[in-house]
């Protein structure tokens, strides 16, 4: 089962590894008899699937989620190991597109316009008017 990441990349099931334990979430008797855990492992490091651009720059900016350029994904919010497998390859597919995402456009920093800074400047002296009311008068 081949996850596709994107129309221009697929990962292939060869690459994919799959470990089971028990889970410690919702199941009753049954969570103690059941590998229903998963966790799903991609070699980045190591991948057919991925060009040297892809691939330098999946390394960067998911380098403190790998470790030794292998990703590993846990699932473990289900009863059933065929629905952990199915979230564990989304939450996979979901990590690899948000790092090979292009970067987001910088901010251009802007200038208030002169009607804001009137508005916020009249709005403090309406403050400090509500707090002088406050104030006990002086004593003459």
């Amino acid at each position: 089962m081949d996850l596709e990441v994107s129309p221009a990349l697929t990962i292939p099931a060869s690459e994919l590894g799959w470990r089971f334990s028990r889970s410690s979430g919702p199941g009753g008797q049954h969570v103690n008899t059941s590998d229903s855990r998963v966790e799903l492992i991609w070699n980045v490091a190591d991948s057919a699937a991925l060009s040297d651009e892809q691939r330098m720059l999946l390394l960067s900016r998911l380098d403190r989620r790998l470790i030794a350029g292998v990703i590993t994904v846990a699932a473990s919010e289900q009863r059933s190991q065929l629905r952990n497998r199915e979230i564990a390859l989304a939450k996979l597919a979901e990590i690899v597109a948000a790092g090979l995402a292009p970067d987001a456009p910088a901010r251009r920093a802007t200038k208030p316009t002169r009607g804001s800074g009137r508005r916020h400047l009249a709005a403090k002296q309406q403050r400090s008017a509500t707090k002088r009311q406050r104030q006990r008068p002086p004593a003459e």
